[in-house]
Protein backbone atom coordinates (compact mmCIF):
# COMPACT_ATOMS: atom_id res chain seq x y z
CA UNK A 1 0.00 0.00 0.00
CA UNK A 2 1.18 3.47 -1.06
CA UNK A 3 2.55 5.31 2.16
CA UNK A 4 0.42 8.24 1.59
CA UNK A 5 -2.40 6.16 1.20
CA UNK A 6 -1.71 4.42 4.47
CA UNK A 7 -1.43 7.42 6.14
CA UNK A 8 -5.07 8.46 5.24
CA UNK A 9 -6.89 5.31 6.52
CA UNK A 10 -5.00 5.65 9.77
CA UNK A 11 -5.81 9.44 10.11
CA UNK A 12 -9.63 8.55 8.62
CA UNK A 13 -9.95 5.90 11.17
CA UNK A 14 -8.70 7.80 14.00
CA UNK A 15 -10.97 10.32 13.24
CA UNK A 16 -13.99 7.93 13.10
CA UNK A 17 -12.60 6.54 16.51
CA UNK A 18 -12.31 10.16 18.03
CA UNK A 19 -15.89 10.42 16.85
CA UNK A 20 -17.76 7.74 18.39
CA UNK A 21 -15.57 8.38 21.96
CA UNK A 22 -17.32 12.04 21.45
CA UNK A 23 -20.66 10.58 21.21
CA UNK A 24 -20.34 8.45 23.95
CA UNK A 25 -20.63 11.41 26.16
CA UNK A 26 -24.02 12.19 28.50
CA UNK A 27 -25.20 14.96 26.95
CA UNK A 28 -28.68 15.98 26.12
CA UNK A 29 -28.43 16.86 21.99
CA UNK A 30 -27.38 19.65 19.98
CA UNK A 31 -28.82 22.70 21.36
CA UNK A 32 -30.24 22.07 24.95
CA UNK A 33 -29.00 23.14 28.27
CA UNK A 34 -26.70 20.81 29.92
CA UNK A 35 -24.40 18.00 29.71
CA UNK A 36 -23.41 15.24 32.79
CA UNK A 37 -20.10 16.55 33.79
CA UNK A 38 -19.23 13.79 36.55
CA UNK A 39 -20.85 10.90 38.13
CA UNK A 40 -19.81 9.15 40.64
CA UNK A 41 -20.86 7.04 43.65
CA UNK A 42 -19.46 8.27 46.84
CA UNK A 43 -18.50 6.41 49.79
CA UNK A 44 -17.83 8.33 53.12
CA UNK A 45 -16.14 6.14 55.55
CA UNK A 46 -16.12 8.15 58.62
CA UNK A 47 -20.22 8.47 58.28
CA UNK A 48 -20.58 4.84 56.80
CA UNK A 49 -22.84 5.82 54.34
CA UNK A 50 -22.85 6.35 50.31
CA UNK A 51 -24.53 8.70 47.96
CA UNK A 52 -24.93 9.41 44.05
CA UNK A 53 -23.82 12.44 43.56
CA UNK A 54 -24.24 13.60 39.40
CA UNK A 55 -22.39 16.97 38.17
CA UNK A 56 -24.29 18.99 35.47
CA UNK A 57 -22.26 21.77 33.20
CA UNK A 58 -24.57 24.23 31.57
CA UNK A 59 -24.10 24.33 27.86
CA UNK A 60 -25.74 27.58 27.91
CA UNK A 61 -26.97 30.97 30.11
CA UNK A 62 -29.47 29.28 32.60
CA UNK A 63 -32.84 31.24 33.43
CA UNK A 64 -33.64 32.17 36.53
CA UNK A 65 -36.13 29.60 38.39
CA UNK A 66 -34.43 26.55 36.77
CA UNK A 67 -34.81 23.16 38.61
CA UNK A 68 -33.08 20.02 38.03
CA UNK A 69 -34.86 17.04 39.14
CA UNK A 70 -32.75 13.54 39.02
CA UNK A 71 -34.47 10.68 39.61
CA UNK A 72 -31.97 7.61 40.93
CA UNK A 73 -32.73 3.99 40.73
CA UNK A 74 -32.93 2.94 44.48
CA UNK A 75 -29.86 -0.04 44.45
CA UNK A 76 -32.44 -1.58 47.28
CA UNK A 77 -35.37 -1.96 45.06
CA UNK A 78 -38.29 -0.16 44.80
CA UNK A 79 -39.55 3.48 43.81
CA UNK A 80 -36.72 5.63 42.81
CA UNK A 81 -35.19 8.14 45.20
CA UNK A 82 -35.59 11.58 43.70
CA UNK A 83 -33.55 14.86 44.27
CA UNK A 84 -35.08 18.21 43.76
CA UNK A 85 -32.09 21.52 43.20
CA UNK A 86 -32.62 24.74 42.46
CA UNK A 87 -29.78 25.96 39.40
CA UNK A 88 -28.00 28.95 39.91
CA UNK A 89 -27.96 30.54 36.95
CA UNK A 90 -24.21 32.39 38.13
CA UNK A 91 -22.71 28.84 39.05
CA UNK A 92 -20.78 27.01 36.62
CA UNK A 93 -22.14 23.68 37.46
CA UNK A 94 -25.52 21.70 39.49
CA UNK A 95 -24.62 19.20 41.70
CA UNK A 96 -26.90 16.60 42.22
CA UNK A 97 -26.54 13.89 45.34
CA UNK A 98 -28.92 11.38 46.46
CA UNK A 99 -30.26 10.27 49.94
CA UNK A 100 -27.86 7.94 51.23
CA UNK A 101 -27.88 4.58 49.84
CA UNK A 102 -27.88 0.65 50.81
CA UNK A 103 -27.83 -2.43 48.88
CA UNK A 104 -24.96 -1.18 46.09
CA UNK A 105 -23.78 -3.84 43.90
CA UNK A 106 -20.09 -3.86 42.85
CA UNK A 107 -20.04 -3.07 38.32
CA UNK A 108 -23.88 -3.21 38.30
CA UNK A 109 -25.47 -0.48 36.53
CA UNK A 110 -28.15 2.40 37.89
CA UNK A 111 -30.20 4.21 35.93
CA UNK A 112 -30.08 7.87 36.61
CA UNK A 113 -33.05 10.09 34.90
CA UNK A 114 -32.76 13.86 35.06
CA UNK A 115 -35.19 16.88 34.08
CA UNK A 116 -34.28 20.31 33.68
CA UNK A 117 -37.59 22.46 34.44
CA UNK A 118 -38.51 26.17 34.09
CA UNK A 119 -39.74 27.87 36.43
CA UNK A 120 -43.39 27.37 35.41
CA UNK A 121 -42.57 23.42 35.61
CA UNK A 122 -42.05 23.03 31.59
CA UNK A 123 -39.56 20.25 30.70
CA UNK A 124 -36.48 22.35 29.05
CA UNK A 125 -34.44 18.89 28.82
CA UNK A 126 -34.05 15.21 29.66
CA UNK A 127 -30.68 13.56 30.61
CA UNK A 128 -30.63 9.49 30.98
CA UNK A 129 -27.25 8.20 32.10
CA UNK A 130 -26.18 5.15 34.18
CA UNK A 131 -23.50 4.54 36.54
CA UNK A 132 -21.37 2.02 37.73
CA UNK A 133 -19.85 1.34 41.25
CA UNK A 134 -16.23 -0.03 41.55
CA UNK A 135 -17.00 -1.38 45.07
CA UNK A 136 -19.93 -2.68 47.09
CA UNK A 137 -21.96 -1.67 49.82
CA UNK A 138 -19.82 -4.32 52.53
CA UNK A 139 -16.71 -1.43 52.21
CA UNK A 140 -18.90 0.74 54.34
CA UNK A 141 -18.20 0.49 58.65
CA UNK A 142 -21.73 -1.15 60.20
CA UNK A 143 -22.10 2.40 61.77
CA UNK A 144 -20.68 5.76 61.49
CA UNK A 145 -16.67 5.90 62.50
CA UNK A 146 -17.81 9.71 63.89
CA UNK A 147 -21.12 11.40 65.73
CA UNK A 148 -20.44 14.90 65.65
CA UNK A 149 -18.65 18.03 63.59
CA UNK A 150 -15.61 17.42 65.56
CA UNK A 151 -14.88 13.90 64.45
CA UNK A 152 -15.41 12.25 68.16
CA UNK A 153 -15.61 8.81 68.08
CA UNK A 154 -18.41 6.85 67.89
CA UNK A 155 -18.62 5.00 71.38
CA UNK A 156 -20.45 2.10 69.76
CA UNK A 157 -17.33 1.02 68.00
CA UNK A 158 -14.97 1.04 71.01
CA UNK A 159 -12.95 -2.14 70.40
CA UNK A 160 -13.89 -2.14 66.71
CA UNK A 161 -11.29 -0.04 64.51
CA UNK A 162 -12.89 -0.91 61.30
CA UNK A 163 -16.43 -0.48 61.97
CA UNK A 164 -17.81 -3.30 61.84
CA UNK A 165 -20.11 -4.92 64.40
CA UNK A 166 -20.36 -8.83 65.03
CA UNK A 167 -24.39 -9.60 64.61
CA UNK A 168 -24.99 -6.50 63.68
CA UNK A 169 -28.42 -6.26 61.48
CA UNK A 170 -27.64 -6.20 57.69
CA UNK A 171 -30.04 -4.01 55.32
CA UNK A 172 -32.33 -6.07 53.33
CA UNK A 173 -31.27 -6.47 50.32
CA UNK A 174 -33.55 -8.99 48.73
CA UNK A 175 -35.82 -6.89 46.17
CA UNK A 176 -32.35 -5.44 44.99
CA UNK A 177 -32.66 -6.59 41.12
Amino acid sequence: MPRGLSRALVAGVMLIAASALGACRDTGGEGKLFEVSGKIFVFNYRLARATYVVTLRPLQPMGEGQVAVASFQNPAGGAPLVVEQKVWPKLDKVSLESPALTCIVKNKPYAIAISIKAADGKVLQKIDTTLMSTEDQSILPDRPLVIDQLYTANPDLAGHPDGKLPGEPKPDCSKAG
